[in-house]
């Protein structure tokens, strides 16, 4: 039981070496995930020590092999610079054959470090004449480009054995506010979503992207209490029940302002165990970590309800993991 809460976790952590704290997330906490960030990252050889240290001591401890993820979409942001390749960032692809290229290459660069998944590509729509806080960060404002390009980046970086991260569901395009700092809210409703937002969207599904993002926007005409990252609406009732998603979904960082400054972590897990979604983001070393680990593991433990959906978001986990880490579940 308390490996499949680990599972259920991605964490941040300080430090370019796997130190005696990182080995204690990954031994004792057991998580499931790492997400690299650039305070971990400088040489080549220093992120491939790194990462082969983390998979070790996993493999010692005789937990599944760990999703070690990065956020590298090119342009504005992207962990790895120089002398790694650097791609100008989606706005500025012109083609398939720059999706293609950017997918290809990225995925090369990632493998060789024992990055295995990218948080990437961004499915947003950035509308035009609009300040969308994804202007420089999205493919475009037509949603049959978006999707055109994000699943060439999504078959090529997966072809090349990296998981690609669909984000930010359902879509951010039309905020304005960054997250980071609060909470946005989004006055829409589905069938405005599903006629712009979630085209991207499904189209990422039908591509077989290993994984979602939420976002921590508030949709208020689908949720009005809850951001779509704790939301059973958005994750469990619209990604899973009406659009059909089978694939591992996860949270934002829950340490970015639009939940910090809203909700406490207790409540926030409680509502992704409610929600079904899978992963618990945590980008920066902190208790919560321990805490959100000692809900899910306590959840499973009193609740037959709860465990059962545990087991099953556990087993979209390790069969993401056997199907690109190799890992026999």
């Amino acid at each position: 039981m308390s490996e499949l809460a680990g599972q259920r976790l991605m964490v941040g952590f300080d430090g370019l070496t796997c130190d005696a704290d990182l080995e204690v997330l990954i031994r004792q906490l057991k998580v499931g995930g790492l997400i690299l960030f650039s305070r971990n990252l400088d040489t080549r050889q220093q992120i491939i020590e790194l990462c082969r240290k983390s998979q070790e001591i996993a493999r010692s401890a005789g937990h599944p092999p760990l999703l070690i993820a990065i956020d590298q979409e090119g342009g504005e942001v992207a962990r790895l610079r120089a002398p790694f390749t650097e791609f100008p960032g989606n706005p500025h692809m012109t083609s398939e054959s720059d999706a293609e290229d950017f997918g290809r290459v990225t995925a090369g660069e990632l493998s060789e470090l024992g990055i295995n998944m990218n948080m990437a590509p961004v499915m947003d729509i950035a509308p035009e004449n609009f300040q969308s806080i994804m202007a420089g960060r999205a493919f475009g404002s037509d949603p049959q480009w978006v999707s055109r390009l994000g699943t060439v980046v999504i078959r090529a970086l997966q072809e090349n054995g990296v998981m690609a991260v669909a984000k930010h569901f359902p879509g951010i395009g039309r905020t304005t506010l960054d997250s980071h700092l609060d909470l946005p809210v989004l006055d829409t409703d589905e069938s405005e979503l599903d006629a712009y937002d979630l085209i991207p969207f499904y189209a990422a599904i039908a591509a077989d992207a290993a994984g979602f993002m939420l976002s921590h926007i508030r949709y208020t005409g689908v949720d009005p209490k809850w951001p779509a990252s704790l939301s059973e609406a958005i994750a469990r009732d619209l990604l899973r029940q009406t659009m059909g998603y089978n694939g591992v979904v996860m949270t934002d960082d829950l340490d970015m302002g639009a939940i910090r400054n809203h909700f406490d972590i207790r409540t926030s897990t409680k509502q992704i165990l409610a929600a079904d979604i899978d992963i618990a983001l945590i980008c920066h070393r902190s208790p919560d970590m321990e805490t959100v680990y000692e809900i899910i593991y306590n959840s499973l433990k009193h609740s037959e309800d709860l465990r059962k959906r545990g087991e099953v978001s556990a087993n979209r986990i390790l069969s993401l993991k056997q199907k690109y880490l190799g890992h026999e579940v």
